[in-house]
């Protein structure tokens, strides 16, 4: 009697296996685009209706501060906490995976949910607070913090449920791995860039849509104030529904 008959347990586990291979492969394909603009809307808003803090590129914050404290101006702790603030939102996404027991593109989905929940109350709790009225304040702080946890979100979801993706936010890397791709693409032979590299159209898909997002963040900013959240939040839900 064969092993592999359509309704053996091997048979089904071998389904299941290319099944979730196929949808992971789907969702490594369409997610990054949608969650660049999300990172580079985040990013935009954040920047500039709370006082100067990266939301997405934490690290930058690094510089900003330093750049304070050597030439002099208003310095900001929420710029130095955006980063250990970052580190505990990606160990508690950790902690919920892990308790989930998902894997995979289930986990990928809830990753996603999250995301959006926590875009979802900075946006109610932006359009109540209005911490744009004062980028200094308490509220802005807590607004941050919410931004910087949402991108920690981000960040996770790729590593664990989706590392087949390149990174959505880190914009050197994806212009580092374009150019380097489109020198290759240019050169008749001794091509240097390993077989299995991030192609030139995947990088390009994701450095324009972080770019798109922060256009499209700087107008709605302009016209929409605190609700400019709306928009980041309106495409993590969006998100949530790719299959």
């Amino acid at each position: 009697m064969s092993l592999l008959t359509q309704g053996s347990p091997l048979f089904q586990g071998c389904l299941h296996s290319a099944n979730e291979a196929a949808e992971l492969s789907r969702l490594e394909v369409r997610l990054p685009p949608l969650l660049g603009m999300i990172a580079g809307m985040v990013d935009f808003t954040g920047f500039f209706t709370l006082g100067h803090i990266f939301t997405a590129h934490v690290t930058g914050n690094i510089v900003l501060a330093t750049v304070v404290a050597v030439d002099g101006g208003t310095f900001r702790w929420a710029q130095l906490l955006a980063i250990p603030v970052f580190m505990i939102a990606l160990a508690t996404v950790w902690l919920i995976a892990q308790a989930s027991g998902r894997h995979g593109s289930r986990l990928a989905q809830l990753l996603l949910q999250v995301q959006f929940l926590v875009l979802l109350i900075l946006l109610i709790f932006s359009v109540i607070t209005k911490p744009s009225a004062d980028p200094a304040g308490v509220n802005a702080d807590a607004a941050a913090t919410m931004a910087v946890s949402a991108m920690a979100c981000q960040y996770a979801l790729l590593r664990l449920a989706l590392p087949g993706a390149i990174s959505t936010a880190v914009m050197t890397g994806n212009l580092t791995n374009a150019v380097l791709s489109a020198m290759d693409l240019l050169a008749a032979r001794n091509r240097l860039l390993p077989r299995d590299s991030t192609p030139l159209h995947h990088s390009l898909y994701r450095l324009l849509s972080f770019i798109l997002g922060c256009f499209v963040a700087a107008g709605a900013v302009l016209l929409m104030g605190d609700w400019a959240w709306s928009l980041p939040a309106a495409l993590a839900g969006l998100a949530v529904a790719v299959r």
